[in-house]
């Protein structure tokens, strides 16, 4: 605000993504993933929304398939993305018609170098259950989020899955 005037757009990425074993979860995991998965995109959105109001822009937060279609292991984590999900959903609600508020849920898309929670193996059949039988790249999901905000101005409460068909038969 204070070096362009204005706020056109929140997009809200940050994620913490391990897995919690239940009956090993502690107060730690907790406050990490739902702190940066859930907390932290509630509060720059009421922190952005009357400049958002001001300027009539929009909030894109970055939930996952996994939010509706848990995935095994990672029970905390899918909390916390469908806890994203629903708060997209409710801001739309609370911020409309001024603002509008969406989601993008990525599916496979390129794993983080150093990763060990998928091995190749795992990685392979993820693939070959995604319509598209191909990894999505950062690039598709910039695409997602350009077009919510730039080329969408009747889209509010919506998410779009950015998974290559992936949760089309999960």
């Amino acid at each position: 605000m204070a070096h362009f005037g204005r706020l056109d757009a929140l997009v809200n990425n940050a994620s913490s993504f391990y897995a919690t074993k239940v009956g090993a979860v502690d107060t730690a995991a907790w406050d990490d993933l739902i702190g940066s998965n859930l907390k932290a995109p509630l509060f720059l959105a009421q922190a952005a929304a009357p400049h958002l109001e001001r300027s009539g822009g929009c909030i894109v937060n970055i939930t996952d398939i996994h939010a509706e279609r848990p995935l095994k292991g990672y029970p905390l984590y899918c909390a916390a993305k469908a806890g994203l999900l629903g708060l997209t959903r409710a801001l739309a609600l609370e911020l409309g018609p001024r603002v509008r508020v969406n989601a993008v849920a990525p599916g496979p898309i390129e794993w983080p170098q150093g990763t060990h929670d998928f091995p190749p193996e795992a990685r392979t059949a993820i693939i070959a259950h995604t319509l598209l039988k191909r990894v999505g790249s950062p690039a598709d999901i910039a695409q997602a989020v350009k077009f919510l905000i730039f080329d969408a101005p009747y889209v509010t409460g919506q998410v779009i899955n950015v998974d290559g068909g992936r949760t089309a038969h999960l």
